[in-house]
């Protein structure tokens, strides 16, 4: 997208909103970035009705966390700053831009439509092994431009949408036939001038046509146009065509299979359902694709005894295969767990750890992204052994570990290197973010108690950290280690108990934060 003239043209056209009052004092306080989490706390907090969506969607099955959270303070140490912030304003754009119930535009199922599509983009993300804390936000906001639009122009797009659903032309072209740009375009300018960031706005102008992006957004835009055609499916005509292209084409762009796209297809609408019911939209007779297939041969059975007697034998084969797959699968889930996790905390073991950083490092070079890494041990822990004896010592790796997993993100990697040494895979973490991180993590730590024989064992942690930055494409991963082993050593030498984030090859800086 051209942004300066494109950019003139649409200002001087239409008259963007402003963005919702409560929605800037969220990405004001997320730009500062000592108090960010002091002030969004305060910010979400003294909104009881947003605090408590916040939470409903927080404990909801989306984000599966292991142990409910009942505070916003514990949902931001769990959870992080970021998948917060974007949940709080995917509330509050939302619940703004409502519109009125008699307009010409359907602002219900327009925002049906929309959480569908952030539901989908975040689980095609996870599937892809591409965890993105903005794509829920991003793919929530990449139609906004058509709000926008009928803001401005009222009847006139409302019979600019009626004809684009009468004929085969895509309604972007008709919206440049019209007036010179479309909604992608508009709605990148929109979240700019919103000051969203660009990870969020550039792809939102793209997402018809995510081969027209930069290397860096073509693939964030891909998942947009992908989300809308994984909503289009629940919320469109002809949904049984629309499923048997958009399998075809997963397969083509991203290589995933068959049945990885009908799961996905059924998680899409379960998920949605529960999101939806969270924003107060009522989700209509939206069902998994599953269900729909199976009512459909449902009805058709009826139509034929011999053809539902053909249905029961094919059922019948079908369940004896499932459960053949489940216990192949259940095997190699044995198998995995020998292979890559540590018996005693549960954690990824050394090996796994390796195999992982190596992904990521290749990963973050294709995709121009950082990511960090974070070595961590208990402080004295040989003293622990001695006195309450290795069963303690034990249980004390046990609970360590039990934490750090409460504390990190899905995507976050937490191995037990050996001993009492851990270390931590951060994706999408750049230097801020492992600082705050690890600070957190330290706190945590410190907070733990561990009973054993009517006496109460307490530890701290020393880390040490790195970040691998995209500008300098030539650090190895044994760079990485040295330099996370390094600011670790030096934690432990200034005093323990402290956090040394150190960039390779530069000065690092201590700190208890």
């Amino acid at each position: 997208m051209s942004s300066d003239p494109i950019q003139l043209m649409i200002e001087k056209e239409i008259a963007l909103p402003s963005p919702p009052a409560v929605a800037v004092q969220i990405l004001n306080a997320v730009q500062k970035e000592e108090a960010a989490l002091c002030d969004l706390v305060k910010i979400i907090s003294a909104d009881p009705a947003l605090t408590g969506k916040m939470l409903q969607i927080a404990n909801s099955s989306f984000y599966a966390l292991k142990n409910k959270v009942s505070s916003i303070d514990r949902a931001l140490s769990v959870m992080g700053t970021n998948v917060i912030k974007n949940i709080a304003l995917s509330f509050v754009i939302a619940t703004d831009f409502r519109g009125e119930k008699q307009s010409n535009f359907n602002f219900d199922s327009y925002w049906r439509r929309s959480v569908t599509a952030a539901v989908a983009a975040d689980l095609l993300s996870q599937q892809l092994g591409q965890k993105d804390d903005d794509i829920f936000v991003t793919a929530l906001l990449q139609d906004i431009g058509m709000l926008v639009l009928f803001m401005n122009k009222k009847c006139a797009y409302s019979d600019l949408l009626q004809e684009a659903s009468l004929s085969a032309a895509p309604l972007s072209d008709l919206e440049r036939h019209h007036y010179s740009f479309d909604h992608q375009q508009v709605g990148a300018v929109l979240t700019r001038k919103w000051g969203l960031p660009e990870s969020i706005s550039m792809p939102i102008g793209y997402h018809h046509k995510p081969d027209s992006a930069s290397e860096n957004n073509c693939k964030t835009a891909a998942i947009l146009q992908f989300s809308d055609k994984l909503s289009n499916i629940y919320h469109e005509t002809n949904s049984a065509e629309k499923a048997r292209l958009l399998q075809d084409e997963l397969a083509e762009y991203f290589s995933i299979g068959a049945e990885e796209t009908r799961k996905l297809l059924d998680d899409v609408a379960a998920k949605s359902i529960e999101i939806l019911k969270t924003f107060e939209i009522e989700p209509g007779d939206m069902k998994p694709y599953s269900q729909m297939l199976q009512e459909a041969n449902d009805e058709l059975g009826k139509l034929n005894l011999s053809y539902e007697q053909l249905v029961i034998e094919l059922k019948e084969a079908k369940e004896k295969s499932d459960r053949l797959t489940q216990e192949l699968k259940d095997i190699n889930l044995r198998l995995n767990d020998l292979a890559y996790y540590d018996a005693l905390t549960g954690l990824f073991n050394h090996r796994y750890f390796q195999d992982s950083l190596n992904s990521e490092l290749t990963r973050a070079i294709r995709y121009h992204s950082s990511f960090s890494l974070i070595f961590f041990d208990i402080d004295f822990f040989k003293k622990v052994n001695d006195t309450f004896g290795h069963p303690a010592g034990d249980q004390v790796l046990k609970n360590v570990a039990k934490e750090v997993k409460k504390t990190v993100r899905p995507s976050d990697i937490v191995a037990r290197y050996g001993g009492e040494e851990f270390v931590v895979i951060l994706p999408e973490t750049d230097m801020t973010g492992v600082k705050v991180f690890a600070a957190r993590l330290r706190r945590c730590v410190e907070g733990i108690i561990t009973e054993e024989d009517n006496q109460q064992i307490m530890v701290t942690i020393s880390l040490g950290g790195t970040t691998f930055d995209p500008e300098r494409p030539e650090t190895t991963k044994d760079t990485l280690i040295q330099t996370a082993d390094r600011a670790l050593y030096m934690s432990k030498q200034n005093g323990r108990n402290q956090v040394t984030i150190l960039a390779a090859e530069r000065t690092p800086s201590t700190c208890k934060l």
